[in-house]
């Protein structure tokens, strides 16, 4: 099969100059375009200013610098190189699917050249639609594998291509020096740390067609599975395969209308078609979608507007849900004038293998979960909430209620200590206002609370409302203190909570501050 290798060279050079030229915009002095990536001291790659001065790959840093004295030296990040990396792939793969990246700044494809008449034209075109995205310099090769391939377009001038003919790899290579065999060998090798190269310079050998002329067993004996593996590319055989990678499905659905539309229920109504192809396009893939974003764009006063918000859904979405949700959208947000475009992109994607109903079907759950959307389809969103338990100290704190489908965010995990959080049971009822409540001593006298958790008296009676009678406390926990965001003097809060249950059989939630007791909760 054909092969086409994309190098940029100095790829990660190139990628560490853009961000020190963006960093320095503006600045007093003009970035320096002289410019080294070091990996553990030693130049990987280089610009071509640096270059010029005599900076050379494998230097050390010292020796970079002296010949360059405005070098500027930056570390290897690769994660860094490959993600900018992927801008590339993404536009050769709109001109030939199946790219496989090889490293950042090299990856290999298949040749289209029926499509753009011929291979040169191919790399052509290619290189053009590279030079779009600000890579000046890229070298393409083609020949009858990767390894040959590779070496091509190394040889290949910037902006151009060097053609390996079929059938012609053992020619090409012939007259090139043993050093272009310099590949690591890996480290379970029979004969680790080998190097190859100096031995076969050694014995007198040059040239790769002096390498491929030794014997296959005599090179096996003397070099091991490496040096066979690199006998048979010197031979021009390819025997490297190459994983290529699939490009991701578009799963973004985009509905444009022409003209806009004013009416809410003429964008649901227009984006209907578009909706269902977008749940079937998931299905095809075999995707659920669990969280999407659904974004609006309008025209207002002129000027274009677009909102967006993030839905969830307890299972998946259809095509009707995501209709639901882009009326809600439109309802609650207003987008102000005609609307322009509607699109519908999945946040979160799960396998549909692992929402799959079982044989019998979902059961009492999934006809439950039909018949809640149903109800929060004809009362919106908000009509319809569900309740959970989150981290906290006083009830109020703990409770998590999100509108049905949402997926409520915890901002307080429940598995941190809360020191003075009451210990449960947990209150069945707990008051949006805490009302004013009143506990005596024996005495008479209000009870209090020191600073140290001390208190004046042992709690006799109490009230846990004005509208409620005074009983006699039949039992009592307590106190908890809290002293919370001590560091913040306006938002400082030093409480202390009771449990108090009357002679009636009521128990109580209660809490202490500044002298003054409030009813948080009610057990029931």
């Amino acid at each position: 099969m054909r092969t086409m290798v994309a190098w940029v060279p100095d790829w990660p050079a190139l990628v560490r100059q853009a961000e020190h030229a963006e960093a320095n915009r503006g600045g007093p002095q003009a970035p320096s375009d002289a410019l080294a990536v070091l990996d553990r001291g030693v130049v990987l790659a280089c610009t071509p200013a640096a270059r010029a001065q005599g900076v050379r790959r494998g230097m050390r840093r010292r020796d970079a610098q002296s010949r360059c004295p405005d070098l500027v030296v930056c570390d290897h990040r690769p994660e860094v190189d490959a993600r900018a990396f992927e801008q590339v792939l993404t536009t050769l793969e709109e001109l030939s699917p199946g790219v496989a990246p090889l490293r950042p700044g090299l990856c290999a494809l298949s040749v289209p050249e029926r499509y753009y008449g011929g291979e040169a034209e191919a790399a052509a075109v290619m290189a053009e639609q590279l030079v779009g995205l600000g890579v000046w310099d890229v070298r393409f090769g083609i020949a009858d594998g990767v390894f040959v391939a590779e070496l091509a377009a190394r040889q290949a001038p910037a902006q151009d291509c060097l053609v390996v003919t079929a059938g012609g790899n053992a020619d090409f290579l012939r007259d090139l020096p043993v050093e272009v065999l310099e590949v690591p060998a890996p480290a379970d090798a029979s004969t680790p740390g080998l190097d190859l190269v100096t031995v076969l310079r050694r014995l007198g050998i040059r040239r790769v067609g002096e390498f491929a002329a030794l014997p296959a067993a005599d090179v096996v004996a003397r070099f091991g599975a490496h040096g066979a593996l690199l006998h048979r590319w010197a031979q021009g055989e390819e025997v490297r395969p190459i994983s290529r990678r699939t490009p991701p499905p578009e799963l973004v659905a985009t509905v444009g209308f022409e003209p806009s539309l004013e009416r809410s229920e003429a964008v649901v109504f227009s984006a209907r078609q578009s909706v269902e192809d977008f749940v079937r396009g998931l299905d095809r893939a075999g995707l659920v979608c669990s969280t999407l974003r659904i974004e609006v764009d309008a025209e207002v006063a002129g000027e274009p507007r677009t909102s967006s918000r993030v839905w969830r859904h307890p299972r998946w979405f259809g095509s009707g849900d995501v209709l639901d949700r882009l009326r809600w959208q439109l309802s609650a947000d207003p987008p102000g004038g005609p609307v322009v475009t509607v699109r519908c992109v999945p946040v979160e994607v799960e396998p549909l293998g692992d929402h799959a109903e079982s044989l019998f079907g979902g059961g009492p759950d999934d006809q439950v979960e039909r018949s809640v959307a149903r109800v929060q389809a004809l009362v919106g969103p908000e009509g319809v909430r569900t309740v959970g338990v989150q981290g906290g100290r006083a009830p109020a704190d703990r409770r998590l209620s999100a509108p049905w489908g949402e997926r409520p965010v915890v901002q307080r995990p429940v598995d941190r200590p809360w020191p003075g959080s009451v210990p449960p049971p947990a209150p069945a009822t707990v008051f949006p206002d805490p009302a004013p409540a009143q506990v005596v001593g024996a005495e008479g006298l209000p009870v209090s609370v020191s600073g140290r958790g001390g208190l004046s008296g042992r709690p006799a009676r109490f009230r846990a409302a004005a509208d409620l009678a005074w009983q006699p406390v039949a039992a009592w926990a307590g106190p908890w203190p809290v002293d919370e965001q001590w560091w913040d003097e306006a938002a400082a809060r030093r409480v202390a909570r009771f449990q108090v249950v009357g002679v009636d059989g009521s128990a109580w939630l209660m809490v202490v501050e500044n002298g003054r007791w409030w009813t948080e909760a009610r057990y029931d």
